[in-house]
C-alpha cells in the first residue's frame, strides 16, 4: 500500500465524521503489517470528554478484530470536511499507537498539498511503553 493511497482513505473517511460542535472532520487509515487497513473518524460529544479521535477509533476497529501490529496510519482533517492543514494526533492516541507500535511506526500528516512523514518516535520521544511496564512493573510497584 502506497503513502498516498492511505491518505486518500484518510481522506475518505473524513466523510464519516460526526462533529456537530467544532465543525472539523478528522480522517485517518491504520495499515497493518498483513495490508489490512482500517478507517476511522472523530466523534464529538456534547460533554467532549467522551470524544473520540479517527485515530483511536481506527485503532479500536482493529484491535477488535484481532489485529495487532501495525505499519503506518495516514491523518487528515479540516472545518466542513476539506483537508486544510495539518492535524498530528493528541497525546492520548500517540500514546496508545505506542501501545502496539514500535519506534519505526510511520505517520503521514495529510494536508492540502501531499504529506509529511513522521515516526512514533519523532512524534513521541521518551514514551512509556508496554515493554517497560512489564520491565519496570506498574507506577505503585515502585514505592
Amino acid at each position: 500500500m502506497t503513502a498516498e493511497k492511505l491518505a486518500e482513505l484518510a481522506k475518505e473517511a473524513m466523510a464519516h465524521a460526526y462533529a456537530p460542535y467544532s465543525g472539523f472532520m478528522v480522517g485517518a487509515a491504520l495499515l497493518c503489517k498483513d495490508g489490512t487497513v482500517y478507517q476511522g473518524c472523530n466523534i464529538e460529544n456534547a460533554a467532549f470528554g467522551p470524544t473520540n479521535c479517527a485515530e483511536r477509533t481506527a485503532f479500536f476497529k482493529a484491535v477488535y478484530d484481532g489485529r495487532r501490529e501495525f505499519t503506518a496510519i495516514a491523518v487528515c482533517g479540516g472545518k466542513d470536511g476539506v483537508v486544510t492543514g495539518t492535524f498530528p494526533p493528541c497525546g492520548v492516541c500517540r500514546q496508545v499507537m505506542r501501545e502496539f507500535c514500535a519506534d519505526d511506526f510511520v505517520i503521514y500528516l495529510v494536508n492540502e498539498s501531499g504529506f509529511e512523514t513522521h515516526t512514533l518516535a519523532q512524534m513521541l520521544p521518551f514514551s512509556f511503553s508496554a515493554a517497560e511496564h512489564m520491565q519496570h512493573g506498574s507506577p505503585s510497584e515502585a514505592k
